[in-house]
């Protein structure tokens, strides 16, 4: 399988199954598109934001609505074989995507495995197993859930720190040195784990001292009073 990240934002996904294994896919979901959840009764779960339609999940309902809410993706999360049989049929017959949560290992190639994710925005580790294992996806997402705190705000920093030193004309090599050596920063990941927010002077002092040993002379100012980091580069360096 090879691993995608598709934007749903604009999409329709529809759940077909009210249990806890539909619910944990329709929050899941929910955050990201339009989510609507098939069942003729739903268990005392969270399905986040997803809209729960009290239904039977037959043949003609699911075709109905898979061709009233064109999904990108259908999930077919009941414990029922026949009835999770038919949401396939009716997505795949919509060209739709399919996530079946009754079946691991061998996999149809339209077939989609839901990974384990670890999210600090805009940054986003997922861990697969293609779906033999999610067992396996889960602990391995809780082993790296600490080294991606920060990642986000790192991520963050250094767009702001690239464009900087682009605007102050700063030699590609040496742009890349210097954002290279803000994420290698042990100084810089403390301070920005540390900080309440990431226009710190924690952060700034410990990103303007790793820019300044492969910038030179061309770190100066303070950070600019919209949080970025624009003002770390002399704009009268020259290369």
């Amino acid at each position: 399988m090879i691993p995608l990240a598709l934007d749903f934002s604009e999409e329709a996904v529809l759940v077909v199954g009210g249990g806890p294994v539909g619910a944990r896919k329709a929050r899941r979901f929910a955050r990201e598109a339009r989510v609507v959840v098939l069942s003729p009764a739903f268990a005392d779960a969270d399905f986040g934001d997803a809209e729960l339609v009290r239904t039977a999940a037959d043949a003609d309902a699911l075709d109905d609505w898979v061709g009233r809410l064109d999904p990108a993706l259908v999930v077919a999360a009941t414990d029922d074989a026949d009835v999770n049989d038919a949401a396939v049929e009716a997505a795949r017959s919509a060209g739709a995507l399919v996530n079946r949560a009754d079946h691991a290992g061998d996999r149809a190639f339209d077939d989609v495995a839901v990974p384990a994710t670890v999210r600090d925005d805009p940054v986003t580790v997922a861990v697969s197993t293609g779906g033999s294992s999610p067992a396996l996806a889960k602990h391995l997402r809780e082993r790296i859930e600490d080294a991606v705190t920060g990642a986000g705000a790192m991520a963050e920093l250094t767009a702001a720190l690239r464009e900087s030193l682009q605007d102050a004309d700063v030699p590609p090599r040496q742009r890349r040195d210097a954002v290279r050596a803000v994420v290698r920063s042990e100084p810089v990941w403390k301070a920005l784990r540390s900080a309440d927010t990431k226009d710190d002077q924690e952060v700034d002092d410990a990103v303007r001292r790793v820019v300044a040993d492969v910038a030179g002379d061309a770190v100066s100012g303070g950070p600019r009073e919209d949080g970025t980091l624009a003002d770390v580069v002399d704009e009268e360096h020259t290369p």
